[in-house]
């Protein structure tokens, strides 16, 4: 049986009266590609938050690789391995591609010809080596997202949350952010994916974890959550469960 890299236990997140998330507990196990779904609102950027330490949760533990990283400060969280990208990519638009990834590597060296290393080789896995002189704000919106990745992949992480990665590509860029998840996968790192893309998410997940209004409503392998009347009924509506059906 594969280890456990990440236990969140009955993490509670409340806004004044609002209640984000409510007692959500889940484990991911190393090599694991675990999709996180839910509707809009349902909670899922802000478990994401107190995951990697951008909110401290009002109650319940975050326990990384066998440490309690509750309410730990982003920066030592990433350090620790644990990274994560965001809805909407912000690079640093005025510097290149080579540049932008390169204050990744910056986390885990003070060499500037290290960090460049480590740019290069990152910039040839996830396919942006030719764009490495760019200025980052004139890159496509998937290139955007690809060096968004690029950027968190040079901090050398060991488990990555990918926030709506696909949102807003086109249907090839689509299967090569799916590519890239699974030679991430492959590559050694575990993936933690929110994504409102069914056809792109399903078919490369082990597991399927669901949130509605906070709640856990799931958690199971994909074949299985497409048949659950409670994701039908929150989330995936029955004509994707009839589509999934088909083969």
């Amino acid at each position: 049986m594969q280890e456990e890299m990440l236990s969140v236990e009955n993490l509670t997140m409340k806004f004044g009266s609002l209640v984000a998330n409510d007692q959500v507990s889940f484990s991911i196990r190393r090599g694991e590609i675990v999709a996180l779904i839910g509707p809009n609102g349902a909670g899922k950027t802000t478990l994401f938050n107190c995951i990697t330490g951008f909110y401290r949760p009002t109650s319940g533990r975050v326990i990384f690789d066998g440490k309690d990283i509750t309410g730990l400060r982003p920066y030592k969280v990433c350090r620790l391995g644990l990274t994560r990208t965001f809805q909407i990519v912000k690079p640093l638009k005025e510097m290149t591609v080579e540049e932008n990834i390169m204050t990744g590597a910056f986390l885990r060296t003070g060499s500037r010809s290290k960090a460049r290393e480590i740019a290069l080789k990152v910039m040839d896995f996830t396919h942006l080596a030719d764009k490495g002189q760019m200025k980052a704000g004139s890159l496509t919106i998937a290139d955007k997202k690809r060096l968004e990745i690029a950027r968190v992949l040079a901090t050398g992480p060991k488990l990555l949350m990918l926030d709506e990665a696909m949102a807003g590509l086109n249907q090839t860029e689509i299967r090569e952010a799916m590519d890239l998840c699974l030679r991430l996968r492959e590559s050694g790192i575990t993936l933690l994916v929110v994504e409102h893309i069914m056809e792109a998410i399903m078919p490369i997940s082990d597991r399927v974890i669901v949130l509605d209004a906070g709640k856990k409503i799931a958690d199971d392998v994909p074949a299985k959550v497409v048949c659950d009347e409670r994701v039908i009924t929150a989330y995936l509506g029955e004509k994707y469960h009839a589509k999934s059906k088909k083969p």
